[in-house]
């Protein structure tokens, strides 16, 4: 059985890219694409990938808080993070929101495929320019920010709040009343212990729940 796998990147050119490369293995079927963090979580519920190759710096949501959701909606998909982004930190930050692995851009082809090979046999691989395999930190079956708290469709609510949108443009946004949203914020601050929206936004861009 081939192993479906979702790409997930704002640059659809980019996405193309990889799918080109992909089809050129036969055991790799590409299923779905994304834009953004939250239809990366869209595209987990439809399509039940085994692998999804996620970009980090994308509108609406980032890839370390898509990260975060899918591993807590769908904890058996493995992450990979494919970025420009080759610093260690936003390395870790991957890691401990859950990715199994960590790949630059500007890798070659047999990289990738080697980072997916070890990561769908049960390991992890981090681009060895960035870490090595001893350097990794300890892998936790839960990530062990407080931000676990919240489930899928709050954390969609922080990270609009701290965008600045009003609680009818969220409501809006998700498709729900504007009660609902008033609901989900009121739950967020008493599981946060933060209540107010400045409160509230502190906390989402100090987690990388901002997306910012």
């Amino acid at each position: 059985m081939a192993t479906t796998v979702v790409i997930v990147d704002d640059h659809p050119l980019f996405r193309s890219g990889l799918k080109h490369i992909l089809a050129t293995e036969p055991s790799i079927e590409v299923v779905g694409e994304a834009g953004d963090g939250f239809a990366a979580v869209t595209a987990c519920q439809q399509c039940s990938p085994h692998l999804v190759l996620m970009d980090v710096t994308m509108p609406r949501c980032c890839g370390i808080e898509a990260t975060r959701l899918i591993m807590d909606a769908f904890p058996n998909v493995k992450v990979i993070a494919v970025t420009m982004h080759d610093n260690r930190q936003t390395c870790l930050e991957m890691l401990a929101a859950g990715a199994c692995g960590y790949v630059l851009k500007q890798a070659q082809t047999s990289e990738l495929l080697e980072a997916i090979k070890a990561v769908l046999d049960g390991g992890r691989y981090v681009s060895p320019t960035l870490m090595k395999p001893h350097e990794m930190p300890a892998q936790h079956g839960k990530h062990p920010y407080e931000s676990s708290r919240l489930s899928p469709r709050e954390r969609e609510v922080i990270h609009l709040i701290a965008a600045g949108r009003a609680t009818k443009e969220i409501a809006a946004d998700l498709d729900v009343s504007i009660k609902t949203i008033e609901t989900h914020r009121r739950q967020i601050m008493v599981k946060l212990q933060r209540y107010s929206v400045a409160e509230l936004t502190k906390y989402a861009i100090r987690e990388g729940l901002s997306g910012l």
